[in-house]
């Protein structure tokens, strides 16, 4: 399954970025990066994006999250500023339920809108899609409604055409995302393989399913009880 590493780029100084970038490209030959947004100034965010591109060329693709950081005046002026920079989308500039805003900013930019995180159930997805709050979707399993609410919104997002990704759990996000019919980018982290027996792979930026039943998840139980408060 087609992956960006999301394991970095977080609110450091820009300065620092490149070589960060450049380490999350080759850690399994990934296509895409996710970058952090919201800094003090939108000039620190510019040089940010500048940094990255810079280090990584302008064949790997590249995605924004302000992870809500922006009020919907600041939103309009930031986004517009980073509206021509190749980027593959921006993600919640400003708080998550703000629909009006989200629609008002998405029939601006050019680069489409990604929100989803925060959808509490297919509804809330739904709901986004019928407002054209978004262009694109990637629904959290926790709060989505588990392994049934993705696919209740996959159905959804495929009957509106509009790409779906995924947020956090890339073991499980794997699966559904291979029986999604608008499949877009899975978003990896690595952060759970400490307290597994068999991490996943990736390769070529590609997540490698493993061939066993279920999700294919195995504990390592030494490494649990280690780690457990």
């Amino acid at each position: 399954m087609k992956a960006y590493n999301s394991n970095g780029l977080w609110l450091s100084d820009p300065s620092q970025l490149g070589d960060e970038a450049a380490q999350l490209v080759e850690e399994g030959g990934f296509a895409g990066l996710k970058i952090r947004l919201g800094r003090a100034t939108a000039e620190q965010d510019l040089r940010a994006i500048e940094a990255v591109r810079a280090a990584v060329g302008p064949g790997i693709h590249l995605m924004a999250d302000y992870n809500q950081g922006l009020d919907l005046a600041e939103a309009l002026v930031r986004c517009q500023s980073i509206d021509g920079l190749g980027l593959d989308w921006i993600e919640e500039p400003v708080v998550y339920d703000n629909l009006d805003g989200y629609a008002r900013l998405a029939c601006q930019l050019k680069t489409p809108l990604q929100l989803g995180e925060n959808f509490y159930g297919s509804r809330d997805l739904h709901r986004a899609i019928q407002m054209k709050a978004c262009d694109l979707v990637m629904p959290d399993f926790m709060r989505i409604g588990g392994v049934t609410g993705w696919l209740r919104s996959a159905a959804i997002a495929a009957a509106s055409g509009v790409p779906i990704s995924t947020h956090l759990y890339p073991e499980v996000g794997a699966h559904v995302m291979r029986v999604s019919e608008t499949a877009h980018w899975l978003e990896w982290q690595n952060w759970v393989n400490p307290i597994l027996k068999q991490p996943y792979e990736v390769f070529q930026g590609m997540l490698q399913i493993p061939p066993l039943a279920g999700v294919g998840i195995d504990w390592d139980e030494y490494a649990v009880e280690r780690n457990a408060a």
